[in-house]
């Protein structure tokens, strides 16, 4: 799920668990067949077992059986108790992560340095409008054809193919800005490109995380993939500034073309194998239009119902948020505590993010999406501090909250998804959730100036805490976001886990 900057088997009917393939038969518990009669006169040897992440084999390649063959219980679930430093042994998912953090660093610090090389070549609002403008076009036409590629080609290679035509078109701009050649043109072309990488590397990227880990560390990968995110965000937000105001913003893009060339290095070991989702599960099928596979993955969409519910909750929840915190939110810091403290706001939103990370990652709950949608009401929380008191110590604490409650959220969201919608058709979904939650921004930042002029700005906060609150509501009646639970199995026909030695 996208958030303002400030994630059964098989087909055939399913409920809010997910669907399911038949049944299989209990695993063999490793005792030999005797004859009638036998049992007292020989002991079956039992079978060895197979070490867990903190051991070793002696193989060069590992292969994870599927979730549904591994036991449950108290033992399935002790690899959400493991260190999270245990996932980063898995090379794949390293990657990945650090491919998605990288990433996540250059699409922060690229608006922000492209503002001010426009500033920097004389031009003026209307002309930082357009090339930062741009950058939100392009993404939001291409979302659904990102996840369509996804799903089509092999994920690592087509982030890899993302990051490096970043890379190569932003060291490039960078080099021209820093030898003064650097026409307005060709920061549009960059600006383009930024929103067409983010378009593919979003659902890209948070489709590959089930193919890098076992299903029981599905929680905590994506909880420690979300921090790196969010780090990632503000590193590149602060560093973008920094560069800009020391430096220049020709060594901005430069930087971040060298993120990008890293992003696009980390993402090679995220998956080495060269054949799409589709033929590693056995689902591969006679080429189809690009139109009819969206509108596949529109059927998928609107087929589960706690999914279209989540979304249509976060168009209303990513409004309100960019009206009342982007737009309304430096309205009131001019006018009262000012703008150095506002960053400061700002920042600790992020630092409730990744504190929550880490909090989630060690949670075992079965009702996740619940509990993530019941706690995004606390999204109204800096809103209300904003509209009452304007005070810098209220709003740093609710930020850090309503930084917890976000990635409480997020990870639940991002579980739901993986573990309960087939791989073969996930990055298409992801695409249509970007896709709505990106469509809600532009509405919130252009009503709220409006609104808060028409009613004025406390009136237009807390109006939006309301919208907030009915919208969270609104989603808990669902009976399947109620009632859909994580940790179970993975539902889709995903291919084992195959881990290489580091």
């Amino acid at each position: 799920m996208v958030r303002p900057a400030v994630a059964g088997r098989g087909r055939g009917a399913h409920g809010v668990h997910g669907d399911r393939r038949g049944a299989r038969g209990p695993p063999s518990t490793g005792r030999a067949r005797l004859r009638p009669g036998a049992e007292g006169l020989l002991r079956p040897r039992p079978q060895k077992k197979c070490l867990t992440v903190q051991g070793r084999v002696p193989h060069t390649h590992r292969v994870t059986p599927p979730a549904s063959s591994r036991p449950r219980g108290r033992g399935a679930d002790s690899a959400q108790r493991l260190p999270l430093r245990a996932l980063m042994r898995r090379r794949g998912f390293r990657g990945l992560a650090s491919g998605r953090a990288l990433t996540y660093f250059g699409n922060a610090m690229a608006p922000v340095v492209l503002a001010f090389a426009v500033l920097d070549m004389g031009g003026s609002a209307v002309d930082v409008g357009l090339v930062v403008g741009a950058r939100s076009v392009s993404n939001v036409v291409l979302l659904l054809f990102g996840g369509l590629l996804a799903d089509r080609l092999p994920r690592a290679l087509v982030l890899q193919g993302a990051a490096l035509a970043a890379a190569l078109v932003q060291s490039g701009v960078g080099l021209a800005l820093l030898a003064g050649r650097a026409p307005m043109g060709a920061l549009l072309v960059l600006s383009v490109v930024q929103g067409a990488v983010a378009a593919v590397s979003v659902p890209a990227s948070a489709a590959l995380i089930p193919l890098t880990v076992p299903a029981d560390e599905l929680r905590p990968a994506n909880a420690l993939s979300r921090m790196g995110v969010n780090a990632g965000m503000i590193a590149g937000t602060s560093l973008g500034g920094l560069l800009a105001a020391v430096a220049s913003p020709g060594w901005g893009m430069v930087l971040d073309g060298a993120a990008f060339a890293g992003a696009s290095l980390a993402f090679r070991l995220a998956g080495r194998e060269r054949a799409s989702v589709r033929e590693q599960t056995g689902t591969v099928a006679a080429p189809a239009r690009p139109w009819r596979e969206l509108r596949e993955g529109w059927k998928e969409f609107v087929s589960r119902t706690w999914v279209w519910v989540v979304v249509l909750q976060f168009f209303v929840v990513n409004a309100v948020a960019a009206g009342g915190i982007q737009v309304l939110g430096p309205t009131v810091a001019d006018a009262t505590f000012g703008r150095t403290a506002w960053g400061f706001v700002l920042a600790t939103q992020m630092a409730g993010a990744l504190a929550g990370g880490v909090l989630v990652a060690r949670s075992r709950a079965r009702h996740a999406l619940r509990l993530g949608v019941a706690v995004v009401v606390l999204d109204a929380l800096p809103l209300v501090a904003l509209a009452q008191s304007a005070d810098v110590a209220v709003l740093v604490v609710a930020m850090f909250i309503n930084g917890i409650a976000i990635e409480q959220f997020g990870v639940a969201w991002d579980l739901s998804l993986q573990e309960n919608v087939p791989q073969e058709r996930l990055a298409r979904v992801y695409s249509y959730d970007a896709l709505g939650s990106t469509l809600a921004l532009p509405v919130g930042e252009m009503a709220a100036g409006p609104f808060a002029e028409r009613f004025g700005v406390r009136p237009t906060l807390l109006c939006g805490v309301a919208l907030v609150t009915l919208a969270t509501v609104g989603a808990l009646c669902s009976r399947q976001v109620r009632g859909l639970t994580t940790g179970q199995s993975r539902p889709a026909a995903g291919p084992p886990v195959v881990e290489t030695r580091a």
